[in-house]
């Protein structure tokens, strides 16, 4: 086969070629062959047109992990056989690609890739060579986030923005400053000095707030768009789009984390005084440019950063933007001058990759689950595909317009992401891959477990089985009051639940508590020990506080802080069956759908049935705490957490307020009084500054006011 010049490209691939790469990709990852020509032919088609498909289209094809994979077999393969090393080879040469939409224009200096890590041995022996090249055994690294965006060149010259670029083939980029220019974040000039600094070139990525990304999807929602894949993508889109107002409206924001360039001076480093990353970061921070000075750390020795990479890992999910690693880099820039680079990566730096949260497989067919309001939700079953540490089979898909708006298939290869190495969702389906076999998903009409017709509410995405006798509903609803946030029911989790509803010894809620323990006689799995337990975890939820029971109804759009509001609001449950809609929509954070729900719930006499019974069980349904929380130090002061706590868990952080008779709130909002941050405060801390009547708490402040 012809090896592809992707820059000499005359059209894009045709549908044929995508499949074809796409699956001998997939095949060299599984079983690399022994025909070390042909795997390196094979192997050099392959990373350019997935190099095309990221860097041109912005559509990657292969997940990061798998596209690392392709390229560390390939230099591992010339390493081994350097004879077959040729000049157009993607280990020889920074990668390829450039929109026609934006004038290119050359970098300053070449914006090279980094070489990639992902365990502990990996860093080892990055550090052996890091010593080797600066012939020293003592090195200083600095480690920063490695944020997930588009990358980009900014050049100022006497003090002025003049030219922003995209990163392009990291020889030339596109020439995109209008659209720089609309980054709030980004100074338009700043305090050079001119006689050191005539021409500087600075370099960063575009990211997205998390919080502004979950918003601008939901606007897109409510528009009848499509949502955006992930910040990622959205970022890099953007910075294509040719209306810089439209790039405006999408907030973008931008961490600069390296100077490539400068001119004036000609001591070593950034000035006479600067000698290091480090400083260097810190004096760009001083001059008004967003850097990474708050997460970055400098460390003596290689065993130091691989313990904090192996710590930070778990915390990545607290950053405001998406990150997928952390870079280390040497911090003497005389080192760094010394130890060089290859013409694809500097020596002096290197990233350590996150486990893989991306993935491809294919999707095998659609079930369709009632949960325990009625709701039908499609849950995609995949092939078996580890991602992060995680084998995923089970996917939701969340409701029929979001089917109709990626338009997935049966058959389809799609890409999957785990959100905060948790949640998976399909991020878009291959579209290149389809072979026509393919079939579009058809939403049920009727319930699949009752048969009952489904019903679709005017304002709502999601159809519904109607029939509160469902099975389907009755036991999720049993599951739900049973769980850990609400009655904390130990030993009634899901399978248990579903066992016991088929065999009779559970048929709703209030089944719960006159348990016919004579059935559990020969269970297996339950001996004396586990049904004593059992009797007395049921035993012990009676006693839960009257926010719990409320929570473990199931009303809809009652969580576990709304639950807590309606629970102050009264001194006995049923205190609820006369509240109006009027004066529900008094209490914080009641809005008229909520207020709907409520009164909706409570005027069912089923609903009303169901609480008898549980009242007749022995539940508790007063608020205890009505008395307690009366002249406690803040009684009427309501309280909200962002961030990470580090001093305290945040469910032992509220339950502090609440036992002084303060109150938690779900929001900002002009009836909060206080709002305690914690570490990577994100979009609450700033909703609150520009509110200006919120007092703002650091973790030592409110440990010192709940002290007093």
């Amino acid at each position: 086969m012809l090896i592809f010049n992707l820059l000499n490209a005359a059209s894009m691939y045709t549908p044929e070629q995508e499949i074809a790469y796409y699956e001998l990709g997939k095949q060299l990852l599984l079983h690399p062959s022994n025909d070390v020509k042909k795997t390196v032919t094979d192997l050099r088609q392959i990373i350019q047109f997935a190099d095309w498909k990221y860097y041109v289209q912005s559509n990657p094809l292969f997940a990061d992990k798998e596209y690392d994979a392709l390229y560390k077999q390939l230099q591992s393969i010339e390493q081994q056989h350097p004879e077959l090393i040729t000049s157009d080879s993607p280990t020889q040469r920074i990668a390829n690609g450039l929109s026609e939409k934006f004038p290119p224009v050359a970098h300053l200096v070449p914006m090279l890739s980094l070489d990639n890590t992902y365990n502990a041995q990996d860093l080892y022996d990055w550090d052996k060579r890091c010593k080797e090249y600066a012939e020293t055994d003592t090195i200083e690294y600095c480690v920063e986030p490695k944020y997930d965006g588009a990358s980009i060149s900014l050049v100022y010259e006497n003090g002025q923005l003049v030219r922003g670029a995209t990163r392009g083939d990291g020889i030339n980029g596109e020439e995109i400053t209008a659209n720089i220019r609309q980054i709030r974040s980004i100074p338009l000039s700043a305090s050079f000095n001119k006689e050191q600094f005539q021409q500087i070139e600075i370099r960063g990525e575009v990211v997205i707030h998390k919080e502004v990304f979950a918003a601008f999807n939901e606007q897109r929602a409510k528009d009848n768009l499509p949502p955006l894949a992930n910040p990622r993508n959205a970022a890099s889109g953007t910075l294509r789009i040719l209306d810089p107002e439209e790039v405006r409206k999408r907030k973008l924001s931008a961490i600069l984390y390296h100077i490539s360039y400068h001119s004036g001076t000609e001591t070593t480093g950034i000035a006479p005084q600067l000698t290091t990353h480090y400083d260097a970061l810190h004096w760009l921070y001083q001059l008004g440019f967003p850097t990474p000075v708050v997460e970055m750390h400098r460390f003596e020795n290689i065993q130091a950063v691989i313990d904090f990479c192996t710590t930070f890992e778990n915390r990545r999910d607290s950053l405001p933007y998406e990150i997928d690693g952390l870079v280390i880099k040497v911090n003497s820039f005389r080192l760094q001058d010394k130890m060089g680079m290859t013409s694809h990566h500097p020596r002096w730096a290197v990233a350590y990759k996150f486990k893989a949260r991306q993935a491809t497989a294919k999707l095998l067919r659609v079930e369709f689950q009632v949960g325990r309001t009625g709701s039908i939700t499609p849950v995609a079953k995949i092939e078996p595909t580890p991602i992060g540490g995680v084998v995923v089979s089970s996917i939701s898909l969340f409701n029929e317009d979001i089917i109709r708006e990626k338009d997935v298939r049966v058959g389809d290869v799609v890409l999957v992401e785990r959100a905060g190495d948790v949640i998976p969702y399909i991020v878009k389906p291959i579209t290149e891959l389809r072979t026509g076999s393919e079939t579009p998903i058809t939403f049920p009409s009727h319930c699949p477990v009752c048969t009952q017709p489904l019903e679709k509410l005017q304002d709502e995405a999601a159809w519904r089985c109607i029939n509160i006798s469902c099975q389907a509903q009755v036991v999720e609803r049993i599951i739900h009051f049973c769980s850990k946030d609400a009655m904390d029911i130990r030993g009634m989790g899901d399978a248990n639940i579903r066992k016991f509803y088929e065999l009779g010894i559970v048929k709703d809620i209030p089944s719960l508590y006159h348990i016919n323990w004579e059935l559990f006689k020969g269970l297996e799995g339950f001996g004396t020990k586990s049904i004593f337990n059992l009797q007395a975890a049921i035993e012990q939820s009676k006693s839960q506080p009257l926010n719990r029971v409320i929570f473990g109804l199931g009303i809809r759009h009652v969580g576990e802080t709304m639950a807590k509001t309606l629970a102050n609001s009264v001194a006995h449950l049923k205190d609820l069956y006369e509240k109006t809609k009027e004066q529900l929509l008094v209490l914080d954070d009641v809005g008229p759908i909520v207020a709907t729900t409520i009164t909706d719930f409570f005027s069912l006499a089923e609903n009303r049935h169901l609480i008898n019974q549980l009242e007749q069980q022995g539940v508790n349904l007063s608020n205890s705490k009505t008395n307690q929380l009366i002249g406690g130090t803040l009684q009427g002061k309501t309280f909200l957490f962002t961030g990470t706590l580090l001093q305290f868990k945040r469910s032992d952080a509220e339950a502090k307020v609440e036992a002084l008779g303060g109150q938690i709130v779900s929001g900002v909002s002009s009836k909060l009084h206080y709002l305690v941050v914690g570490a990577d405060a994100g979009s609450k801390l700033e909703k609150a500054k520009k509110l200006g009547t919120i007092t703002i708490l650091s973790e030592e402040e409110f440990a010192t006011l709940i002290k007093q």
